[in-house]
């Protein structure tokens, strides 16, 4: 018997944040702003929610973990330990989605140390905010050669990183998306320049974190559930239900 997911988030959330690098901050490989993945997902939250969330895009980039990734001197950015306080926490949002990765993977960072550095991001938010927190893993990409000292990738590495993302999610009780196994290695959800999702692949991610979502969060089907209740459909199948004869059992 296969049990039934467990409950993360029993009420709608209020305020999303998007912690990760380029695809999530968008750029010239997808049409428009509103074709990025996190406004994607936000728009499928706001379809079934009453109140729509209040979204936060804190994407940057060519942005690192931190500044112990090998990629740290070339991003000339600011990597995620050093704003997630200001960025994320300060803001106290309830639904927290960390996209990072994909660059430590690509300069060549240890995953141990990676996850390492993750994981004191993701409890930190936990304890301070208590806001659920969503897991992405590394995207499918093709371009491993290109883009020095951003070119020590692999899909072994890529396979390495989203196996341990998955377990720091198992031990720290997020919930993990699984986009790559969505945009499953398919090269034509990739866009040409071989590292971003295209239009296509970000619609993909963003249908794969909605679907851990909306199979762990109750409270995201709360008011749908409640405009179900007095539709004319739900109260003809009640009619019906109830006026259904039992079978008579024999002793």
């Amino acid at each position: 018997m296969i049990n039934p997911p467990s409950d993360h988030w029993p009420q709608p959330f209020k305020r999303v944040a998007v912690l990760g690098e380029s695809t999530v901050e968008g750029g010239g490989w997808v049409p428009a702003r509103a074709d990025r993945y996190a406004d994607v997902l936000v728009s499928l939250i706001n379809r079934v929610q009453a109140e729509p969330v209040e979204y936060l895009n804190c994407g940057i980039g060519a942005s690192v973990i931190s500044p112990k990734s090998p990629g740290y001197e070339a991003s000339r950015k600011p990597s995620a330990m050093e704003r997630y306080r200001t960025d994320v926490i300060a803001t106290k949002p309830d639904l927290v989605v960390i996209a990072y990765g994909l660059n430590d993977m690509r300069a060549g960072m240890d995953v141990g140390a990676f996850i390492g550095e993750l994981e004191t991001i993701v409890r930190d938010v936990q304890s301070s905010c208590g806001a659920l927190v969503v897991l992405v893993n590394v995207y499918h990409m093709t371009g491993f050669g290109w883009y020095p000292p951003f070119d020590r990738g692999s899909v072994e590495a890529t396979a390495a990183y989203n196996d341990a993302i998955r377990r720091l999610g198992e031990r720290t009780g997020c919930l993990y998306a699984d986009v790559h196994a969505a945009e499953a290695r398919a090269d034509g959800v990739v866009h040409q320049d071989g590292v971003h999702a295209n239009k296509v692949g970000n619609l993909l991610i963003a249908n794969r974190i909605f679907e851990a979502l909306a199979t762990h969060c109750s409270g995201l089907s709360e008011a749908v559930r409640r405009d179900d209740e007095n539709t004319d459909w739900t109260k003809a199948v009640r009619q019906m239900r109830h006026a259904k004869v039992e079978p008579v059992r024999k002793p």
